[in-house]
């Protein structure tokens, strides 16, 4: 049996494993086939992921996080998971409960999380230093997959937006992502639904990437859409929406230094990205949904 916790960060949903206070099957649970059917939602618990929360190998970190996504593969970071994680450590694992800071160690590096509490003592909101991003300038897409992202948006009925108008552009966070800022007025989800798969598995990016779509929003900040690598469309991804403000400040829609508000399909989120690009800082909530055990 193996004790596991059911959270989300404005719904993007996950499994968290606690593996500092027990042993965990690790090899068992990033069975590819075995982490699928636990984030099915008719078969298993039901998740956009796997949070594993493991000792760390680098000093200076208080934990190791492992995230593996719905459709069993392995990611180096995710934003929402890494609130998740911090907020299960404050409120449930002895050691942390005191904690203001935690320090974990990802596949995108050291990263920390700083803890803002709420009247009952539980983590309410949690800052995520994201370091340092890199931008790769924007993508050619190439003829051939131009045309195909052509059909599929006729095929979605997107009559006002051509495949070459999106100039989409990568930025890493420690795991990649394409942004694209479509001028349409059909809505964003449609054009995600449309454009994300064959995105995702753009040539450019041989081990897939997330893909973005925002746009203005009326009142300040932008409504963003996220195919997720692995997942699918979520209702929030936190390095998606770090690197959207990215590619925001990169292409002058809006000024370094001062906040973003993102507002995604699950909530929103505050970025923050640093004069020349130096820096993001990632801020908003976590919820515990409810926990079980498993049987491995």
């Amino acid at each position: 049996m193996v004790s596991f916790f059911k959270y989300h960060g404005l719904g993007n949903d996950f499994v968290l494993l606690d593996g500092l206070t027990r042993p965990l099957p690790v090899e068992a649970l990033v069975d590819p086939r075995r982490a699928a059917l636990l984030c099915d939602r008719h078969r298993g618990v039901g998740a956009d992921g796997l949070v594993l929360l493991l000792p760390p190998t680098d000093d200076a970190a208080q934990v190791r996080m492992r995230i593996i996504n719905a459709d069993g593969s392995e990611a180096e970071m995710c934003g929402n998971g890494i609130r998740c994680a911090a907020k299960a450590l404050h409120d449930h694992v002895a050691g942390f409960e005191r904690s203001d800071s935690i320090a974990f160690a990802t596949g995108a590096g050291l990263l920390r999380c700083d803890l803002s509490l709420g009247a009952d003592g539980l983590v309410s909101q949690v800052r995520v230093d994201m370091g340092r991003p890199s931008v790769q300038g924007v993508v050619e897409l190439g003829a051939e997959s131009t045309l195909l992202l052509d059909k599929l948006l006729s095929a979605f009925l997107i009559d006002d937006l051509r495949a070459e108008e999106l100039r989409p552009i990568a930025v890493s966070m420690g795991n990649p992502h394409l942004v694209s800022f479509p001028e349409t007025s059909h809505d964003l989800r449609q054009v995600a639904e449309a454009l994300g798969g064959a995105l995702e598995k753009h040539p450019r990016f041989p081990n897939r990437t997330n893909v973005e779509f925002a746009r203005p929003r009326r009142g300040g900040g932008l409504d963003l859409w996220v195919w997720e690598r692995g997942c699918g469309i979520t209702q929030a991804c936190g390095t998606g929406a770090c690197a959207t403000a990215v590619a925001a400040v990169e292409t002058g829609r809006h000024p370094p230094g001062q906040p973003l508000s993102v507002h995604l399909p699950g909530g929103t989120l505050t970025i923050e990205v640093a004069d020349r690009l130096e820096r993001v800082w990632m801020t908003g909530p976590a919820e515990e949904v409810f926990s079980g055990e498993l049987v491995i």
